[in-house]
């Protein structure tokens, strides 16, 4: 690959939602290789998380009734709550600036009327009626 190439696959990958070494690494491998080589590349890119992630669960399920592991998960969930709660503010506001206030609104009471209301439906078919949503209303 020359210098420009790397360059546009570079803003290519970072036009796009999500990690920018598996999006890269699925393209290279298909210009390399075709289908074969994009998925030996995205696997490739993937695998080594994936392996250790696995390593590390599999040790956290060994030892899951051990009190140091108690509470390790115990200083962790706060952190996660929090990093939850940064990422809804997040959305919240992207969503205001995208879509108007009354947009918003209307999909959080929606949303939450939905999930807690008398019916409690799964958070999946949430999430799929608002894009649904989105998709009609908002394109």
């Amino acid at each position: 690959m020359t210098v420009n190439e790397f360059s546009e696959v570079l803003a290519i990958g970072n036009s796009l939602p999500g990690p920018i070494a598996t999006k890269m690494a699925g393209y290279i491998g298909y210009e390399q290789a075709g289908i074969l080589g994009a998925a030996v590349a995205v696997f490739a890119s993937v695998a080594p998380s994936l392996i250790l992630l696995l390593a590390l669960l599999r040790l956290l399920y060994k030892w899951k009734d051990a009190p140091q592991v108690k509470r390790l998960t115990a200083y962790i969930r706060p952190a996660i709550a929090v990093m939850l709660g940064i990422m809804a503010i997040d959305f919240f506001r992207e969503s205001y600036e995208e879509a108007g206030l009354g947009q918003t609104v209307f999909l959080a009471a929606a949303s939450a009327f939905l999930l807690f209301g008398k019916w409690r439906v799964h958070p999946a078919y949430v999430i799929a009626l608002a894009l649904v949503y989105g998709a009609v209303f908002l394109s």
